[in-house]
């Protein structure tokens, strides 16, 4: 009887999230077009879960990549990008050393925008009220989606990668986007999905409702990638 019984059940097997996908092109479109090189294959391509995403982040040859629809894909930074995103978070940590109102992050801080996709800003801020009893989370990927969230664009990242990354943030409860460009030296800042505005290198980033009072100049944010030897 019990066999008869388990010989009708369905066994079910896990979705694979590209089954409707039925292209090279259009899996590229859903990444954001991004260079082939930073697609990461595996045994079961298509099925990558979170604990891929902590595996390569915990690894010996430490790996950030991002998580869409079942596929990884790499965070690129190089050595400039990293050293601008350096100076926001020591900005950001500064100002919440004297008000306290929540944390900041560095590139390497798993956010769950939504199941199944897992992203790194390059840093952001996060407001105490959003945990619960305003404590420090011991999960190793947040839940909690930043109030500020800032990226700090590499030579690799595409225009629809980062309209995908916009509708990922805002979509999950972002209040504010910075999208850091070292090539021009701007900084578009996004208060909602569509409201953008271009900072050049005589403004300042404010905080806004999200971090009342904070203030940085963008000439301060390029400042050490100009920096050169002074003559004696």
């Amino acid at each position: 009887m019990a066999t008869a019984i388990l010989a009708k059940r369905k066994v079910r097997r896990p979705t694979n999230p590209l089954a409707d996908v039925e292209n090279l092109a259009e899996l590229l479109d859903r990444l954001g077009n991004v260079p082939l090189e930073r697609i990461r294959f595996g045994p079961d391509f298509g099925s990558a879960t979170e604990k891929d995403v902590l595996r390569l982040l915990e690894a010996p040859d430490k790996r950030i990549c991002e998580l869409i629809d079942g596929v990884l894909v790499e965070k690129p930074m190089g050595f400039k990008e990293s050293s601008i995103t350096t100076v926001i978070v020591q900005h950001i940590c500064n100002f919440l050393d004297e008000d306290d109102l929540g944390i900041a992050f560095c590139p390497d801080a798993p956010i769950r925008v939504k199941p199944g996709r897992i992203r790194f800003p390059d840093t952001g801020f996060i407001s105490w009220k959003h945990f619960p009893n305003e404590e420090f989370p011991e999960d190793k990927i947040s839940d909690v989606m930043a109030d500020l969230a800032i990226e700090v664009l590499s030579e690799s990242n595409t225009e629809k990668e980062m309209e995908l990354k916009l509708d990922d943030y805002f979509a999950s409860g972002a209040s504010l986007v910075w999208i850091v460009d070292p090539e021009t030296e701007t900084v578009a800042v996004y208060t909602s999905r569509h409201n953008k505005k271009t900072l050049s290198i005589n403004d300042a980033l404010e905080g806004g409702k999200v971090l009342p009072g904070f203030k940085l100049p963008i000439k301060k944010l390029f400042a050490r990638i100009h920096h050169r030897k002074r003559k004696r």
